[in-house]
């Protein structure tokens, strides 16, 4: 065999080995990937199993509700305002084009309650939520509060994890109520203060547009939306590492998650509430 044969052949072994190791890379990733996705499913249907029967901590539910609602109200409330009023001048910048300035009042409304509204404090929430949860129950997880939970005879899940699923997700849908309400006030203040609308006009088209539904269907969104980011939050605190870089990474993890799924649920209940 010739020299630049042997080097060809060596060659090929060499792009063949590079191959193998890259094929088996992904197959190791897919392999985790879809062990994460079992554990996680796994860890939601136990969550709900514990919400259906007791004991119920009430106490721990009402501190957090009033963690993860009310303390949530100013971020939620200033993102939506700035959020309607930017909507209110994007739409009119885009109804000049085709002479449809009246429609900014319904389009903001709608684009507020079925999708930015939901969406918006969904996120909020995620950031400020998920990486409390994922912080709190991850140190509580390196400084063997979990086991001294369970030495007491107390189930971490139902204690930890059930009241600030609950919470969340009784606690989000009302953010996203008050959250659309404010969205609509900054459209409408920008409408009338700068567009020139006139306020009864505005508000007309606002309340003729909007439907039931429209309101409703965000509401149940962000019901889906704050069982997501607190069940995120307790799984990635209760998976956390040890040590304070074991915490970090569990709490990163629980806001990418969260957000990623947020996004997700809210396409696939988007195509399941209006594909018809």
């Amino acid at each position: 065999m010739s020299a630049g044969a042997a080097g060809q052949q060596q060659q090929r072994r060499r792009q063949g080995s590079a191959a193998l190791r890259a094929l088996a890379a992904l197959g190791r990733a897919t392999r985790h990937l879809l062990a994460a996705i079992g554990h996680f499913s796994r860890y939601a249907l136990l969550t709900l199993m514990h919400m259906l029967r007791g004991p119920f901590y009430l106490r721990e539910l009402g501190a957090q509700l009033y963690a993860i609602g009310y303390l949530s109200l100013p971020v939620v409330g200033l993102t939506a305002l700035f959020t309607g009023g930017a909507l209110a001048l994007q739409i009119y910048a885009g109804g000049v084009r085709f002479n449809a300035e009246a429609v900014v009042p319904s389009i903001v409304a709608i684009g507020m309650v079925r999708e930015l509204g939901p969406v918006m404090a969904g996120l909020m929430v995620a950031a400020r939520v998920a990486s409390s949860i994922a912080a709190e129950i991850g140190t509580m997880k390196v400084t063997e509060q979990l086991d001294a939970l369970v030495t007491l005879s107390t189930d971490p899940m139902k204690y930890l994890t059930v009241p600030r699923v609950a919470a969340a997700t009784l606690a989000v849908p009302v953010l996203v109520g008050v959250g659309d309400a404010i969205g609509i006030f900054g459209g409408y203040m920008v409408g009338i203060t700068r567009l020139g609308f006139s306020e009864v006009a505005y508000l007309r088209n606002t309340v003729d547009f909007l439907e039931f539904w429209d309101v409703a269907s965000g509401l149940v969104k962000g019901a889906a939306f704050g069982f997501i980011v607190a069940l995120t939050g307790c799984y990635c605190g209760m998976q956390s590492g040890r040590g304070a870089q074991g915490v970090g990474r569990a709490t990163k993890t629980a806001v990418v998650a969260s957000a990623v799924m947020i996004l997700a649920a809210n396409y696939l209940l988007t195509e399941l509430f209006f594909s018809a």
